[in-house]
């Protein structure tokens, strides 16, 4: 068990540090190009390979980690991180739209490697109904909930370092730190973790899990409602429309994402009820409860983005109405700026509680619907949807930013949301591990 939790740390550290070069990476390009001159679907195409090659890694990624080992495929995703940074240190006129995206393809490439292989990780180390379902759900929700709000600090790493020391030395500094931890992990990690005694086929990349397939289904339009605004509209709309700095729009982003992975690591303990304390952790239902809510979010704000400045002033004459005492003449004379910015902060905070919640059921029920034997190999098909959902989402959210807007978008994230609700009605419960007898002490 030390050793295993040694492990389990280990891996979680060398997470941790390459998800703040992956967040913050993200960030630089999206500002550094729009600052050159880029427009927003120029942008998101940049991302373009990003996420195909991310779709093709969990595919293979899986397979590949059943057969050489966890440990090796996470080193590799560094070692790859390492090189894509390097590579975008370039001069400005070497960086061509498909210089870039070449760049973009192999950070896509270490990005999954290492998220799926920190992920199947954590079911080898737990073992098989060791501290029952719920267990799993606390162990799987820190690890993803800590990596979400780590991506956030890395947006805003990103950020400051573009304003402080500038493009490249901002490459520079990550790319160093991320060859430093590699050499460290890779020194303290035994090998062969989460590597199959029997060569595994890469047929068996394909789940033939029902539940597994219904939940990758839904994984898709989770994570592509939550793209197709979040990833390039939403800084763009903060930076030209509300005339924020590059360091407010990457420490606010930031914010969101750590806030964001706060509550997706604090979960289990948010859902906990009858069910989490017998040992079974959330099923399909939990998944199609949030998911309903979470569609509500986005049509919200795109109502509240749309008429919310000619609101503002009933809404204050109501409010001195209810409350006579109370002065709030602020809110009548509010420009449609600070309108807008109040309902997408606000918009933000809820949207980003209930995706958490959302996206860490999902993250425990892939793991307790795959099988020991498969648990890599299911675990990269799922994520493969989750590549192509945030394909689409990135693609999207250039595209449609440019042509209908921000508040566009957030239609399509509520439209996104409800596909991603109906895929989950096929989702089962999750059992609770029968009782395991304790010893009697005479």
């Amino acid at each position: 068990m030390r050793a295993a939790t040694r492990n389990y740390l280990t891996v979680t550290a060398g997470y941790w540090a390459f998800t703040i070069t992956d967040g913050a990476i993200r960030m630089l390009v999206v500002l550094y190009f729009h600052q050159l001159g880029y427009s927003p679907f120029e942008v998101a195409m940049l991302f373009l390979f990003y996420e195909v090659f991310g779709i093709i890694t969990n595919l293979v990624g899986g397979w590949l980690g059943a057969r050489i080992g966890l440990n090796l495929t996470m080193h590799i995703g560094m070692a790859l991180q390492v090189a894509a940074l390097s590579m975008l240190t370039v001069p400005d006129p070497w960086l061509s739209v498909v210089y870039v995206m070449a760049a973009q393809a192999l950070s896509g490439i270490a990005k999954d490697l290492n998220k799926m292989s920190a992920k199947a990780t954590v079911k080898t180390l737990t073992g098989e109904g060791a501290g029952g379902e719920s267990t799993l759900f606390k162990y799987v929700a820190v690890l993803t909930g800590s990596k979400n709000a780590l991506k956030g600090a890395g947006f805003f790493v990103g950020a400051a370092l573009l304003q402080w020391i500038g493009f490249r030395g901002a490459l520079f500094v990550l790319a160093g730190v991320l060859l430093v931890v590699l050499i460290i992990t890779a020194l303290l990690l035994p090998a062969g973790v989460g590597k199959l005694k029997e060569k595994a086929k890469f047929t068996q990349v394909f789940s033939n899990t029902p539940a597994v397939n219904w939940l990758s289904a839904a994984r898709f339009f989770l994570f592509g409602a939550r793209d197709v605004w979040f990833v390039v509209a939403l800084p763009v709309f903060l930076y030209d429309v509300l005339g924020w700095s590059y360091t407010e729009v990457g420490a606010f982003l930031a914010l969101w994402v750590i806030g964001y992975g706060f509550v997706q690591a604090a979960a289990p303990g948010l859902l906990r009820g009858g069910r989490h304390r017998a040992g079974a952790g959330p099923g399909g239902g939990t998944a199609r409860a949030w998911a309903l809510v979470l569609a509500l979010i986005p049509a919200g704000i795109a109502l509240g983005l749309t008429h919310g400045a000619a609101l503002a002033p009933r809404l204050a004459g109501g409010l001195t109405t209810l409350a006579p005492g109370l002065d709030f003449g602020w809110l009548a004379a509010a420009t449609p700026a600070q309108v807008q910015a109040a309902v997408l902060i606000g918009g933000l905070v809820l949207f980003g509680v209930v995706f958490a919640i959302n996206s860490a059921v999902h993250s425990y029920l892939i793991l307790a619907y795959s099988d020991f034997q498969k648990v890599s190999m299911n675990v990269g098909f799922y994520y493969m949807a989750n590549a192509g959902g945030r394909l689409a989402g990135t693609v999207l959210s250039g595209l449609i930013y440019q042509t209908q807007g921000l508040t566009g978008c957030l239609w399509w994230s509520a439209g996104f949301v409800a596909a991603a609700l109906v895929f989950s009605l096929r989702l089962p419960a999750v059992s609770a591990p029968p009782p395991v007898a304790r010893p009697v002490v005479p």
